[in-house]
């Protein structure tokens, strides 16, 4: 697990010492960000591999920080451990509810902070690991290794880009996916399609589907989803 990228986003430049010196020592690469804008300056060029987020920061708090990173496609499963001196109920419920994987507060210890940030990229590593794994609803199953899906037993005949869809949707269920984030998980960032492409892609899922079409739900002014 060594060689991690860490993004500390820490304005207290002893805390960003202790824990790049700790978490350096361990075999982490640890980069420094002294404000929220300087944290999201630094993942448009390159992403890290987990955040170490205070909330009390200069300018963006850590919170508005953490709803950024859990709203944009490239950064939104990117593991976050909040690490404040904020400890109230209410505090951690919401870096929690926003999609922050761990939350600590200071004063802390840097071994049991090491030990957590090993802990969530290991449920990092164990959730990419269960894409591959095949998907069963009821008498649907979803079979990503050999793109193939069967409902009641019947194989359906899905284009390449029709399981991309499906399957994105429904290794989450429950998820409410934009369209634009739909977009990104198939084809990546960048890629020219426009809201109308991916309706009538999901149109054709249903229709494909037929009973089970059902499961594709559509969330108004939102996006789609994979029914729970």
């Amino acid at each position: 697990m060594a060689g991690e990228k860490i993004l500390v986003v820490e304005d207290d430049a002893n805390i960003q010492e202790l824990i790049h010196y700790n978490l350096s020592r361990e075999g982490f690469k640890v980069v420094p960000a002294g404000s929220g804008e300087e944290a999201l300056k630094e993942v448009s060029s390159t992403l890290p591999d987990l955040f170490i987020l205070d909330l009390m920061l200069p300018g963006m708090d850590g919170l508005e920080v953490c709803r950024r990173l859990k709203g944009e496609p490239k950064t939104c499963d990117i593991p976050v451990v909040i690490l404040t001196a904020k400890s109230g109920e209410a505090d951690i419920v919401a870096g929690l509810e926003l999609g922050a994987d761990d939350y600590m507060t200071k004063p802390f210890s840097p071994r049991v902070l090491t030990a957590r940030v090993r802990a969530v990229l290991r449920r990092k590593a164990k959730a990419a690991s269960a894409a591959d794994a095949v998907i069963k609803i009821r008498d649907l199953v979803i079979h990503p290794g050999r793109y193939e899906v069967t409902a009641g037993g019947e194989i359906v005949g899905l284009t390449s880009l029709e399981f991309r869809y499906l399957h994105t949707l429904a290794r989450r269920p429950g998820w409410v996916f934009t369209r634009y984030q739909l977009v990104y998980a198939v084809h990546g960032e960048g890629y020219p399609v426009t809201d109308r492409s991916v309706d009538a892609v999901i149109v054709g899922l249903r229709r494909k589907l037929g009973e089970y079409g059902k499961y594709l739900e559509t969330v108004r002014g939102v996006g789609y989803r994979f029914r729970e």
